[in-house]
């Protein structure tokens, strides 16, 4: 639950340097470079630097080998030093690896055709297997032609038509769903009579050609020439897999050096030049300042400044999380709302704990859950999808809150002996009995998440410095108060434990009604923002009371948001029911089994969205801004299309 620390590195030296400055800056891979003319003066005589990136016509050609190759190009370390490639060199290197390739490609495409042409004909000569003649002799005879083919069903019973023709004669040999196939038989001066005959009925006629023996006969002699050309494909697999390891070690290296150029080409643009000195500035985390320093006092001439944000620069530092690997994957959900300020509170784990609660919550099912903490595993270990590691968590969050509801692939009793060796005599909650237990207990969970919310806001001002947002805030200490104590009274309306007397409640309720309705006066006296003093009283204070009664409903509307948790866990366990009725009473597992998983699908896509929708509108948006500046190496501006 931190964001990384930011060290601003400032570089200056000989414009003979900059290259190597530059590779050394993009080959650390921890290095946001920022435009040095945004901090410099323009009276110091400073421009930019231009640069054109030209060897990305060189990457282009690396990528395209290794798609023929079908090679998988890395990023390696290597010499971050720049040197300069003979591009001319290079090139002949690629074209010759791309040609190699396209040779032994083109080949085995050549003999993937003739096998498969094999096979194609091997399929169609077997539907003749039963005509119990040679082939051969059929085609050669002196005063008939033999056709092979195939007509279609619909067609067959039309031949009956032609029975008074003595010179057409079909034979049918085997049929499938469609075809019946077969051979048919004509003098060689009425062939053409007859080959129009069934061209009217759409049959379409086998060639077969130097054909030798009965139909397995020749079955058998086109499977050995099979044989021969899959054991052809397989040695040019192996010479080509094998020529690919030989040069997959050097391709990558290129490939590194190259993109490593690139980005070198494309970090020039950032920075500035004065004369004969160059200027550039970026950020680098804290704890690899060090050895950045390290890796830059071998360039002769270049001289660094490292130092530490300073709260009145108007540049702010940019945003690098650093969480706990099990809250890692939920820094997505952070990121598609915004990244927090340098400097003020992330809040990742606080999201990963409640979405994994609240999902859990809504989702309680220990079999499936176990499905989809399967899928979301599946998906990032085949996929590499980010939504597959936040899937993992709410998969056991749902096994767990699955034991509380007793919920087994929606069979309510089927872990009743779990329980009773624990020494329960039944599960801890039955859903569709504690309607109002489980309404009550979303509403408390609303309660607490935004207290916390709230809560967190306040840490986070004060860390900004902000103690007035802090102070008297609707989502600071005055509005703490104002919401603790308004569901205070609440709770005592419902014949609910009373825990603050009404005695206290109605003062502390006019105290911080006042405050709230002067905030922007109160926050501008102590953060020292004038430009928040109104400028008409008759302005402020019709917008003050408007304001006022927004705030009010907005901490109603948050709290009652919440039911939606208990909702979903009623909505559950009903789906099922309604699974198990249309199951009947010999529960039918073929329906169990398709409710199951349409539940999955449309229960666990709903349960997702809404939990997230609690995430961002109830607890978001009092406790987080979402304007910090991403960290973006060069490499991931050029991937991301960043500009400068």
């Amino acid at each position: 639950m931190a964001i990384e620390k930011m060290k601003l590195v400032r570089a200056s030296g000989a414009m003979e340097q900059l290259d190597n400055y530059l590779a050394l800056a993009a080959g650390s891979m921890a290095y946001h470079p920022e435009p040095a003319m945004e901090y410099l003066s323009a009276s110091l005589g400073y421009s930019p630097v231009s640069g054109e990136n030209n060897v990305e016509p060189l990457i282009e050609s690396v990528r395209e080998v290794a798609r023929l190759g079908e090679l998988k190009l890395v990023r390696v370390e290597g010499d971050l030093a720049f040197q300069q490639l003979d591009d001319e060199t290079m090139q002949e290197y690629l074209t010759g690896l791309k040609n190699h390739i396209e040779e032994e490609s083109v080949e085995r495409r050549a003999l993937m055709e003739q096998k498969q042409q094999c096979e194609d004909y091997i399929d169609k000569l077997s539907h003749f297997t039963e005509l119990d003649v040679h082939i051969d002799d059929l085609i050669n005879c002196e005063f008939l032609v033999a056709r092979f083919g195939s007509i279609p069903k619909d067609c067959y019973p039309k031949l009956s038509a032609y029975e008074n023709n003595p010179y057409l004669l079909f034979t049918p040999c085997s049929s499938d769903e469609l075809h019946y196939w077969g051979v048919y038989c004509a003098p060689r001066e009425k062939i053409d009579d007859i080959d129009a005959i069934f061209a009217s009925l759409y049959f379409e006629q086998l060639s077969i050609n130097n054909a030798w023996g009965t139909a397995e006969e020749i079955i058998a002699s086109i499977r050995e020439n099979v044989s021969i050309l899959q054991r052809q494909i397989e040695e040019m697999d192996r010479e080509l897999s094998k020529f690919a390891e030989e040069n997959s070690e050097r391709l990558n290296q290129l490939y590194s050096r190259l993109c490593l150029i690139s980005e070198s080409d494309e970090m020039r643009g950032f920075a500035a030049r004065h004369n004969n000195e160059f200027y550039c500035v970026g950020w680098i985390p804290a704890r690899q300042a060090e050895h950045f320093r390290q890796c830059a006092s071998g360039l002769e001439g270049v001289s660094l400044d490292i130092s530490s944000p300073n709260k009145t620069d108007k540049h702010e530092p940019p945003t690098k999380l650093k969480n706990f690997f099990l809250f890692r994957p939920f820094e997505y959900y952070v990121e598609m709302y915004g990244l927090p300020d340098y400097g003020s509170l992330d809040i990742t784990a606080f999201v990963a704990i409640t979405y994994t609660v609240i999902f859990g919550m809504m989702f309680g099912d220990v079999g499936q859950g176990f499905v989809l903490m399967l899928a979301g595993f599946l998906m990032w270990k085949l996929k590499k999808m980010a939504l597959g590691k936040i899937l993992i968590p709410c998969g056991v969050s749902s096994m767990c809150f699955g034991l509380v509801f007793g919920s087994c692939f929606g069979y309510e009793h089927l872990l009743d002996p779990l329980y009773h060796a624990v020494g329960l005599k039944e599960k801890p909650l039955e859903v569709m009995e504690s309607i109002n237990t489980v309404l009550l207990f979303a509403i408390a969970i609303g309660v607490g998440l935004v207290t916390v919310s709230m809560v967190l806001n306040v840490v986070s001002c004060l860390r900004a410095g902000k103690f007035g947002e802090a102070l008297f805030s609707n989502n600071g200490v005055a509005g703490i108060l104002l919401y603790l104590t308004l569901v205070n009274l609440a709770v005592a309306f419902m014949n609910g434990p009373r825990v603050i007397p009404n005695a206290v409640c109605i003062p502390v309720i006019i105290v911080c009604l006042v405050i709230l309705f002067l905030k922007e006066v109160l926050i501008a006296l102590v953060d020292r923002e004038p430009e928040r003093m109104p400028e008409s009283i008759t302005d402020f204070l019709l917008q003050n009371v408007f304001e006022l009664l927004e705030y009010i409903l907005s901490y109603f509307s948050n709290t009652v948001s919440f039911l939606r948790v208990g909702a979903f866990v009623l909505v559950h366990a009903g789906m099922m029911m309604v699974v198990f009725s249309l199951a009947g009473e010999n529960e039918n597992i073929a329906v169990i089994l398709l409710g199951n998983v349409l539940v999955i699908a449309l229960e666990g896509l709903l349960t997702g969205i809404q939990a997230l929708r609690l995430e961002f509108y109830e607890m978001f948006s009092r406790c987080f801004e979402g304007s910090g500046k991403p960290f973006l190496t060069i490499a991931a501006r050029t991937q991301r299309g960043v500009n400068q």
